[in-house]
């Protein structure tokens, strides 16, 4: 944690909330049963997410050091899941701040990466931690720990407890850039007096698109409390423009015609490199950047690199002033925060988490914001409105696998002028769907000023 450790801030007692108290039996009984299921898992959970270091499995507990006193500092828990969604919410965190200077804000992730990414994105939260396991003692011991007074839920992270535990410490709970999935409500239907429950503690919830909304009501949010504000991902993306990448990737990516492949997960890069090699038969000066969702598979990358045969150079040690070998003409990203700002340097994009089913697809607005064609697979349901504008402009396009990749990309590798278009396109999709973080954030200083 940030903040140093002093003595913790006067605790809130319990409020007795009506959308608490009135939840009904079958919400009670939903409720107990999701926490009895914790306390078998809260040993493992416990291990996994914490593993050795100590105060990963203190602040997991909810024991994270309290803050300090300061009268009168409007206390706010911010959560988000990990990299992708601090990068979201990052212009409302820094809205917030904006507007009140003295506001202490704790941001709470579900990864060390996670964390990482809130320390170097939001420099003015007061404390950047590992959130609290999603049972009520923990729940109650972090709230305990923090008093907020506004707490702020990021996009799909639906955890009951964070809900019904913040409403009745007595802080105002919102939603922000809210998403949820058809398969996630079919799943959450199988308990729908819990969801039910949660949800009604929530005074805000700001969807990213009228089909998200659709779902909370589904799911039995109250419809007065649900706004629709889109997604406050092109916010984040924007802000960025003055920014530049680090001159070592910058002229690895600008030395040729480069196909960035972002925020990929397993069994993509198999399909990208079997692309890539097909395409060089064309263009044999054709460059690679791979940049993993997860950077725990740096390793099993290599080991495929080294399989193909494929020469390449890692973005550290770029980084560092070494200078990759000749023959080297791929570049695989094992660091961190480099990728959104690479895209302007990049002749085509792939966004990855979408050629195979269960992840929903990653950012599709960091390379249109670039100006740059962006390639992504079928499964996208999670970016769906930017994919459809995509689609819809000609500046996206959805391919199945490696053949497909490499029948995509050739014709836009072959047209300079094409490309170029195509780009613009991007750029004006972007534009087009640009403002959510505006719109989310009048909508929660109107929450705000409630207190």
């Amino acid at each position: 944690m940030t903040a140093k450790s002093s003595p913790a801030p006067s605790a809130k007692p319990p409020v007795k909330s009506p959308e608490v108290e009135s939840a009904g039996a079958a919400a009670w009984l939903s409720r107990t049963l999701y926490n009895l299921a914790w306390y078998p898992a809260l040993p493992v959970a416990l291990i996994v997410s914490g593993g050795r270091d100590a105060m990963a499995r203190r602040q997991r507990m909810g024991r994270a050091n309290p803050l300090p006193s300061q009268a009168g500092a409007r206390r706010i828990w911010l959560h988000a899941s990990s990299v992708g969604e601090i990068e979201a919410v990052r212009p409302i965190a820094l809205g917030l701040l904006e507007r009140e200077p003295a506001a202490m804000l704790v941001v709470t992730t579900m990864t060390q990466t996670g964390r990482e990414a809130a320390l170097r994105r939001i420099p003015g939260a007061a404390a950047c931690v590992l959130a609290p396991l999603d049972h009520p003692r923990t729940v109650r011991a972090h709230l305990g720990a923090i008093a907020p007074d506004i707490v702020l839920i990021a996009e799909a992270e639906l955890w009951p407890n964070y809900f019904i535990e913040s409403r009745r410490f007595g802080a105002r709970v919102a939603i922000v850039n809210g998403r949820l999935s058809a398969r996630s409500l079919q799943r959450y239907r199988l308990m729908r007096p819990l969801w039910t429950a949660a949800l009604g503690c929530a005074d805000l919830i700001l969807a990213q698109s009228r089909a998200d909304a659709d779902r909370y009501l589904a799911l039995g949010a109250p419809p007065e409390r649900i706004v629709v504000t889109g997604n406050t991902k092109f916010g984040a993306v924007d802000d960025s423009r003055g920014a530049d990448a680090h001159p070592a990737l910058a002229r690895f990516a600008a030395a040729g015609a480069t196909l960035i492949a972002g925020s990929t997960a397993p069994r993509e890069e198999e399909q990208v490199i079997d692309a890539y090699l097909e395409l060089r038969r064309e263009f044999p000066d054709l460059r690679l950047v791979l940049a993993p969702r997860h950077l725990e598979r740096v390793g099993e990358i290599t080991e495929l690199l080294a399989a193909r045969g494929l020469d390449y150079v890692s973005a550290s040690t770029l980084k560092a002033g070494d200078e990759p070998s000749a023959t080297a003409k791929v570049l695989l990203f094992d660091t961190l925060g480099d990728l959104r700002l690479l895209y302007r340097y990049g002749t085509l994009a792939f966004v990855g988490g979408s050629l195979f089913d269960g992840r929903g697809g990653q950012n599709l607005g960091e390379p249109a914001a670039a100006g740059v064609v962006v390639l992504f697979g079928p499964f996208h349901q999670n970016q769906q409105e930017t994919a459809q504008a995509l689609l819809h402009n000609e500046c996206g396009i959805v391919v199945g696998n490696a053949q497909e990749l490499a029948y995509a990309a050739a014709p836009l590798l072959r047209d300079a002028a094409l490309r170029r278009l195509r780009g613009v396109g991007a750029r004006q999709v972007y534009e087009s769907l640009a403002g959510g973080a505006a719109r989310s954030l009048a909508e929660l200083r109107a929450l705000i000023d409630l207190r």
